[in-house]
């Protein structure tokens, strides 16, 4: 599979997803001007790796701030990496937040409470 590597700017995320060292990492700010076109190829890579995922995925989330539009985009990502876990697959989330942001943590627990994959938080 290739790998998708997005350096990270002032209004969109960095993303890695690299299923043969087993990183799956978006971080930084997400407020694409179009949220939809930013994130498309990262969900069809997702869909792809679901056709033949690692026996373990852990999903990381490094985000400083996210815009409605992204919140979003970010449920349909956990949703996809969901169905793999029901399919018998390990994932989980390493949710980092910093100690001052608690709106951070807030959104991690409430993404928790919608999909069924385990969530770890991290204080960075």
């Amino acid at each position: 599979m290739e790998v998708i590597n997005i350096k990270g700017t002032e209004d969109t995320p960095s993303v890695t997803l690299d299923k043969e060292k087993g990183i799956f990492e978006i971080a930084g700010r997400s407020l694409p001007e179009d949220v939809s076109m930013f994130y498309e190829p990262i969900l069809k890579w997702i869909d792809e790796y679901a056709q033949a995922p690692n026996p373990e995925t852990v999903v990381t989330f490094k985000l400083e701030y996210f815009n409605t539009a992204s919140s979003k985009v970010l449920l349909d990502v956990l949703l996809k990496f969901e169905e793999i876990m029901d399919n018998g697959n390990n994932v989980s989330v390493k949710w980092n937040y910093r100690e001052d942001e608690d709106d951070m943590l807030e959104a991690g627990e409430e993404y928790a409470d919608i999909v069924s994959i385990p969530f770890d938080y991290v204080i960075y």
